[in-house]
C-alpha cells in the first residue's frame, strides 16, 4: 500500500518540475505537443488552469471534470505540505504534551501502527470522514455550476480581497507549485526514512 501511495503521489505531482509560465497558454491547437511531455499530445481540457503544463499522460482530463481533478490535486498537495512538516517534526523530537499512553517513543514511521492500537487513528478517521462529507457537498455544488473555484473554502483571511487578477493568479500558481513539490517531498521523506530506519535527515 505504501509503495502504491508513493507511486501515485509521484505520478500526480511530476509537473512540479516541468517548466511553468504565468499559468497556461491561451489556447491549445489540435494536435499540439505537451509542454512537459513533448512526445505526447497536449490535453486540451486542461487549458486555462493556473499551473497547466499539459501533464496528463493518462488523459484523465478526457473523461473526468478538470475542476474535480484540480480539487483533488490541491487537496492532496495541501495535506502533503502539512504531512511533510508533521513527519519531520516528530523525528526531530517535537511532541504535543501530554503524550498519550501507548505513543511514547514512537517515530514518524512507527506512529501509524501505534496510533491504531492506541485508538487515536480511529478518531482521526472519524473527523476526516466528516470533513470529506462536507467537502463532497461543496464539490457536487461546484460541478453543478455554483461558481466555486476548485479548492476554495473561503479561508484566505482576506489576503486576496481587492487584489488584481494578476496577483491572484500568481498566488494560485505558487500554491499549486508548492502542492506538487510537497507531494514529491512527502513521498521522498517517507521512502528515505523507511530505507534508512533513522531520524531526520534520513541519511
Amino acid at each position: 500500500m505504501m509503495k502504491l501511495a508513493v507511486l501515485a503521489a509521484a505520478a500526480g505531482s511530476a509537473a512540479a518540475f516541468a517548466p511553468t509560465n504565468s499559468g497556461a497558454r491561451v489556447a491549445t491547437q489540435i494536435g499540439a505537443k505537451s509542454q512537459s511531455l513533448p512526445f505526447l499530445e497536449a490535453p486540451p481540457n486542461c487549458e486555462g488552469y493556473v499551473g497547466n503544463v499539459d501533464f496528463d499522460p493518462f488523459r484523465f482530463s478526457d473523461f473526468a471534470p478538470v475542476d474535480f481533478l484540480r480539487e483533488a490535486e490541491l487537496k492532496h498537495g495541501r495535506i502533503c505540505m502539512m504531512a511533510w512538516l508533521g513527519y519531520v517534526s516528530v523525528d526531530l523530537g517535537f511532541r504535543v504534551l501530554p503524550i498519550p499512553e501507548g505513543l511514547e517513543g514512537v517515530t514518524a514511521a512507527t506512529a501509524h501502527d501505534a496510533a491504531v492500537e492506541q485508538g487515536g487513528m480511529a478518531q482521526l478517521l472519524l473527523w476526516f470522514t466528516l470533513a470529506e462529507v462536507i467537502d463532497g457537498i461543496a464539490i457536487v455544488q461546484m460541478l453543478e455550476g455554483s461558481g466555486r473555484a476548485p479548492g476554495d473554502f473561503g479561508w484566505d483571511g482576506g489576503m486576496l480581497k481587492g487584489k488584481s487578477d494578476e496577483y491572484v493568479e500568481d498566488m494560485k500558481l505558487k500554491e499549486i507549485t508548492h502542492c506538487r513539490l510537497a507531494m514529491l517531498a512527502f513521498s521522498g521523506v517517507v521512502t528515505q526514512s523507511i530505507l534508512t530506519n533513522g531520524g531526520f535527515p534520513y541519511v
